[in-house]
């Protein structure tokens, strides 16, 4: 065997070692979901009894005991409540940090720079950092009260462009289109507006699915805004109203219909990322690569 051959096989070995890691690691961060999966099949005192992920019984009834919700209302009120946040919070974050990101990444104003790196430094502060003053300024506003108003803490945020982790990857992609499209739709007498709606736009295709896919995502799953602002059952969110099978004491007595509720609730994030998995990934490799 040759210095070449031996080169080759060392590849195919670190490639072959590389996969394996990769495969036991995906294996070990599904098994929770599968585990979750096969729980919420099982009679409710027979989840931690018998561990293992095929049920020795059968059952749907937990299906049937968690959908029936808390406070008079079923999870069907709780997903539309999720989707509704979720898709207002999708056309906020869109319309307003696609202006933002064109505004600092192709127009020239007065302290742009400045601007720019005070939004880059409210991304790094912890959401913690700001819990009580937005609280109390939400609170002052009239918005932390029963109905429908509390949905207004976390909806409003959105469309005022300050999740600046989507302003950012956005000012990337933008940055990465070539200028001389903005020189030469100026000549043909295309305004500011024009630009940003006729091309900017058009060519921002997968940032902006990366957005649009990590504002689903994140506003679906986001516990501790809706525990602190949703106190209604009837404003409840899947995620709050996930808290309700936990007990004062924190102990659980339908484990079975919180495991099926909790299946039900990862079936849209799947469905949304697997559906958009193309140009989410685009999205992200060329936010990186271009700037």
């Amino acid at each position: 065997m040759d210095a070449r051959q031996k080169r080759a096989l060392k590849r195919h070995i670190c490639a072959g070692l590389t996969h394996a890691f990769i495969i036991v690691l995906g294996v070990g961060m599904l098994y929770p979901v599968v585990w979750m999966l096969a729980s919420s099949f099982k009679p409710n005192n027979m989840i931690f009894s018998n561990t293992g992920l095929i049920p020795q019984v059968w059952t749907a009834e937990n299906y049937l005991s968690g959908w029936k919700g808390y406070g008079g209302f079923t999870f069907g009120r709780f997903f539309v409540n999720s989707l509704t946040i979720c898709a207002i919070s999708v056309v906020a974050n869109l319309f307003s940090c696609t202006m933002a990101a064109y505004a600092f990444g192709r127009l020239r104003f007065a302290g742009r720079n400045l601007w720019f790196t005070i939004m880059l430094i409210t991304l790094m502060l912890p959401g913690q950092v700001t819990l009580v003053p937005k609280y109390i300024m939400f609170n002052d506003f009239g918005w932390v009260r029963d109905g429908l108003v509390s949905f207004l803490p976390i909806i409003v945020p959105k469309i005022l462009a300050t999740d600046a982790f989507f302003v950012f990857l956005l000012v990337q992609f933008i940055r990465g289109l070539p200028k001389e499209m903005d020189e030469a739709a100026t000549i043909d007498g295309c305004s500011k507006v024009g630009i940003f709606t006729r091309i900017v736009l058009p060519l921002s295709g997968p940032a902006l699915v990366t957005t649009a896919l990590f504002t689903f995502l994140w506003s679906w799953d986001d516990f501790f805004n809706h525990l602190l602002y949703l106190t209604s059952p009837a404003t409840y969110t899947v995620s709050r109203a996930l808290r309700t099978f936990i007990g004062d004491a924190g102990s659980v007595s339908n484990w079975g219909g919180a495991m099926a509720m909790a299946t039900l609730s990862v079936i849209p994030c799947f469905v949304l990322f697997f559906a958009l998995q193309k140009y989410f990934v685009e999205g992200i490799a060329t936010s990186g690569i271009k700037g």
